[in-house]
């Protein structure tokens, strides 16, 4: 679901605006998310616990239920006569983590789980706690935005803590050289429909953190900063990881060495 937040909307109100934080206690809000919360651990513990045939067929069906929610907005929106480029083209990084985790979800390749982690925990993550939209419960939007943004989410944990589908080595690199590339195409749509995809012409409405960053363009530096530190901190689990295992493995082979040779180190000492 895209946000209709363009240079005229700036200082509008939404549902949240700009540092109210308080905004996020609303009970619709608390709820959505503690649903999500118990959906996404329930299914993690359960497939790591139970793995079985049943993670393909909930996977498939989760991945689906992310994928039909922006074509139903866009149905809505074509309905009602609303539809512009200028708001509605699948541009936010939100837009396409929803594609990217529904494709993942239904073909799990290392390059879409290592999207749709990072994206998920690094950006979709922060609009689904700091949402920027007007419709409330039980309005159709309101139930697209907590499916599809807490859908990536809950298929960034369950593919990767549920089904450990680790990201590889050099992953942040390869997801921050993708959102570079996905925001040059955001930016230029901005230049073509006068639009704000990806907030590149103007902060969101709601507290999020580019609100803490300067005015444009320098909040876009921060974020890319910003941006750079999430993704390592989201690696660095499984850099530590890594890093335990190579030095395990060092270990072990010492010690492999010193059961098969065990006067090795006697002898070098009486040679000197």
């Amino acid at each position: 679901m895209s946000l209709r937040v363009g240079p005229q909307h700036s200082e509008e109100c939404g549902w949240l605006v700009v540092g109210s934080w308080l905004a996020l206690l609303t009970l619709e809000h608390v709820a959505a998310i503690a649903v999500l919360a118990i959906v996404t651990v329930g299914l993690t513990i359960a497939a790591r616990l139970r793995p079985g045939r049943w993670i393909t067929v909930v996977s498939r069906v989760l991945a689906v239920l992310i994928a039909i929610t922006e074509p139903s907005y866009w149905v809505s929106e074509i309905i009602h006569g609303t539809w512009s480029a200028r708001y509605d083209l699948p541009l936010q990084l939100s837009n396409a983590s929803e594609l990217v985790a529904a494709a993942a979800l239904w073909w799990p390749k290392p390059i879409l789980v290592e999207l749709t982690y990072f994206w998920g925990l690094g950006a979709v993550l922060q609009a689904l706690a700091t949402p920027d939209f007007s419709q409330h419960f039980p309005d159709p939007a309101y139930f697209r935005f907590y499916v599809a943004h807490g859908g990536v989410l809950a298929a960034a944990v369950f593919l990767v803590a549920g089904r450990r589908i680790v990201p590889r080595p050099g992953a942040p690199l390869r997801v921050f050289l993708i959102t570079i590339a996905f925001a040059a195409v955001a930016g230029l749509a901005d230049v073509l429909t006068n639009g704000n995809y990806m907030y590149l012409r103007v902060k969101p409405v709601a507290g999020s953190l580019l609100n803490v960053m300067g005015p444009w363009p320098w909040y876009i530096a921060s974020g890319a900063v910003l941006a750079i530190a999430f993704l390592t901190l989201l690696n660095a689990p499984f850099w530590l990881a890594r890093r335990r295992a190579r030095l395990a493995g060092v270990g072990q082979h010492v010690l492999q060495v010193r059961s098969q040779h065990p006067n090795a180190g006697k002898r070098e000492t009486e040679g000197d």
